[in-house]
C-alpha cells in the first residue's frame, strides 16, 4: 500500500492531490490560489501535515518548476532550486509568483517529516534525443511531464502495452499552452509554454527580432513580460477579472478583439501539434488537458477543428481527455501523485521505470550552443539570486 501525493504549481492555482493505491481512496484534493502561495508558501506544508496526520503520506512529488533530475528534496542544493525557478535579482525583489514557488521548494527541502521528491522537465529526460534539445530550455516544465504521466496511466489501465503507446499531449492552461510527444511510451519531444504559440496570458515563442527590440528598449527585462501578450491581452481584457468562459463567449459572439485573440490562440494550438508530428508521426491519440478543455464551447470547437486538421494529414486517431479522479485538482496534480506512487514502488512503478523518469540528468542551461563566455554569463546571472 502506498499513499502518494502530487503537487501541481500552476499559474492560477496550486493543486494538491493524493490517493491510497490499495483502496483507491482520495486523501487530498485541494486547490489554492497562487497569489496566496506567493504571500505564504507555508500554507502548503500545513495542508500536507494535516493530510499526513489524518490519512498518512508515504511520499510526495513536489512542484518542481522547470525541473531537476529526479531526487529527494533533502538532496537538492540551492543551485538546483535556482535553476528550477530561475529569475533575476530584480524579479526576486518584485516578488513574482515564481518567488513563492522557489521559497516553497526550499521549505519542502527543509521538512524532514515529509518525504518529498522533485522531478524533471522534458529537457532533462534521456528519452529526448540531444538534437531536439539544441538551444532549448522550456521543452515542457515538470508539471507538463506530470500531465503526460496522467495520460499514460489512463492508457496503461486500459491494458495498452507501454512500448506501443504513441500519442500527443496538448495542455491548454491559464498562462501557456504546451505540446508533448510520446512514442513507445516515453517522452521524445516537447514544445513548452514559452516556446509554443500564444497562450492565454503569455505571448509564447518570441520572434527573435521582437526579443532584440525588447532587450534594447527595456532596461530591466522582467519575466513578467513572458506572462503578457497572449490571447487575453489581444482581446483587451483583464485575465484575472474576466473568466476564460467569458473570453470564449465574447469571441464566439463576435467581439472583434476577442475573435482575433481566439483565432490566434486556437490556430496556434494546431500549428504546435503539426510541429510535434515530425517526432510522433502516427499517434494513437491526441490527448487534451488543462483549464481550457473544461469550457464546453471551446472544447467542442477545438475538437471539430482538430478532427478536420488531422484528416488533412490522413492521420486517423482519437481525440480524448485525461480522466480526472478528483473533483478540484487539475490533471497535472494527479500525474504528480502517480509519479510519487511509482517512485515508492506502488502500482504505477512500471510506468515510471519505463518512462526513465529516474534517469533524468543535467540542468536547463546544458544545451545552449553559444560562445562559452555568453553561456557562462547566463549561468552566473541566475546562480547568485537569493532563495
Amino acid at each position: 500500500m502506498v499513499r502518494a501525493v502530487g503537487i501541481d504549481p500552476g499559474t492560477y492555482s496550486m493543486d494538491i492531490f493524493g490517493f491510497d493505491d490499495e483502496t483507491g481512496k482520495i486523501i487530498v484534493d485541494e486547490s489554492i490560489p497562487r497569489v496566496k502561495i506567493t504571500e505564504n508558501p507555508e500554507i502548503v506544508l500545513e495542508i500536507l501535515r494535516k493530510v499526513k496526520e489524518e490519512h498518512g503520506i508515504d511520499i510526495i512529488v513536489g512542484p518542481s518548476g522547470y525541473g531537476v533530475p529526479t531526487k529527494r528534496a533533502s538532496e537538492l542544493d540551492d543551485h538546483d532550486i535556482r535553476y528550477a525557478t530561475f529569475i533575476t535579482y530584480r524579479d526576486y525583489e518584485r516578488r513574482l509568483r515564481i518567488v513563492g514557488l522557489r521559497r516553497l521548494m526550499k521549505l519542502l527541502k527543509e521538512a524532514p517529516d515529509l518525504n518529498v521528491w522533485f522531478c524533471p522537465g522534458v529537457v532533462h529526460l534521456p528519452t529526448v534525443p540531444e538534437h531536439r534539445k539544441v538551444n532549448k530550455i522550456d521543452m515542457g516544465t515538470a508539471d507538463k511531464v506530470f500531465s503526460v504521466v496522467a495520460a499514460v496511466r489512463d492508457f496503461y489501465e486500459e491494458g495498452i502495452p507501454l512500448d506501443r503507446l504513441d500519442f500527443v499531449l496538448v495542455e491548454i492552461g491559464f498562462a501557456y499552452n504546451a505540446v508533448i510527444g510520446v512514442k513507445g511510451g516515453v517522452i521524445v519531444d516537447g514544445i513548452g509554454g514559452t516556446y509554443a504559440s500564444i497562450g492565454y496570458l503569455g505571448m509564447g515563442a518570441l520572434d527573435a527580432e521582437l526579443a532584440y527590440a525588447l532587450a534594447n528598449s527595456i532596461d530591466d527585462f522582467s519575466k513578467n513580460i513572458l506572462f503578457q501578450g497572449g490571447a487575453a491581452y489581444i482581446a483587451g481584457i483583464d485575465p484575472f477579472k474576466t473568466s476564460i468562459e467569458e473570453f470564449v463567449k465574447k469571441a464566439i459572439e463576435g467581439d472583434e478583439k476577442a475573435r482575433i485573440a481566439y483565432e490566434a490562440f486556437i490556430e496556434g494550438i494546431l500549428k504546435d501539434i503539426a510541429r510535434i508530428l515530425v517526432s510522433v508521426d502516427n499517434p494513437r491519440a491526441v490527448v487534451l488537458s488543462g483549464r481550457f478543455v473544461r469550457v464546453k464551447e471551446f472544447k467542442e470547437d477545438l475538437e471539430d477543428r482538430l478532427n478536420k486538421f488531422l484528416k488533412r494529414f490522413n492521420i486517423n486517431c482519437e481525440i480524448r481527455y485525461i480522466r480526472r479522479r478528483g473533483k478540484v485538482c487539475k490533471e497535472a496534480a494527479e500525474g504528480a501523485a502517480v509519479i510519487a506512487n511509482g517512485i515508492a514502488g506502488g502500482i504505477y512503478k512500471e510506468i515510471i521505470h519505463h518512462m526513465k523518469l529516474l534517469e533524468a540528468r543535467g540542468h536547463i542551461f546544458d544545451h545552449i550552443y553559444l560562445p562559452e563566455d555568453i553561456v557562462n554569463k547566463i549561468k552566473n546571472t541566475f546562480t547568485n539570486v537569493p532563495i
